[in-house]
């Protein structure tokens, strides 16, 4: 069981490292954008959060799509899948900094930062199980596409 598990993740490594590396230079431009329109245009912080994510969100995906998980397939499922976790980071990232940096006072990029790690460690699966899965086709749906 062990080795298996151990096994299973170590096979998920080279699409981890690429999800990692997206996400990184993602973090960059999270927290450039949210600095720039806090400290440059002094927009309050959740408000500079829910402008900066419009860019990020196609970023993400198509490099995550495309690079990280070698995904071709244009599936409207998928970017619908993509857009139903993306909006539920979104609520999420906007409700942590509007009650921990607005309510609570506490700095805003941390509280960014901190929002940003606890999504970073449900999205890798989600991306990889849900958002990104190429569906099954029966052998009837096979037979249709190429007849058709």
């Amino acid at each position: 069981m062990v080795k298996k598990t151990i096994s299973y993740f170590w096979s998920l490594r080279r699409e981890f490292i690429k999800y990692f590396i997206v996400g990184f230079s993602g973090l960059f431009l999270d927290m450039g954008s949210l600095i720039l329109l806090k400290e440059v245009f002094d927009i309050l912080p959740w408000m500079a959060v829910l402008m900066s994510q419009a860019v990020l969100l196609v970023y993400n995906f198509t490099l995550n799509k495309y690079w990280s998980f070698r995904n071709k397939v244009m599936h409207h499922k998928q970017v619908i899948r993509y857009l139903s976790l993306a909006m539920f980071n979104y609520f999420f990232s906007f409700g942590t900094m509007y009650v921990f940096n607005h309510i609570m006072g506490y700095d805003y990029r941390m509280v960014r930062i901190l929002s940003i790690a606890v999504m970073v460690s449900w999205n890798f699966f989600l991306y990889k199980y849900w958002v990104y899965r190429i569906e099954k086709i029966t052998l009837v749906q096979a037979q249709n596409i190429e007849n058709a």
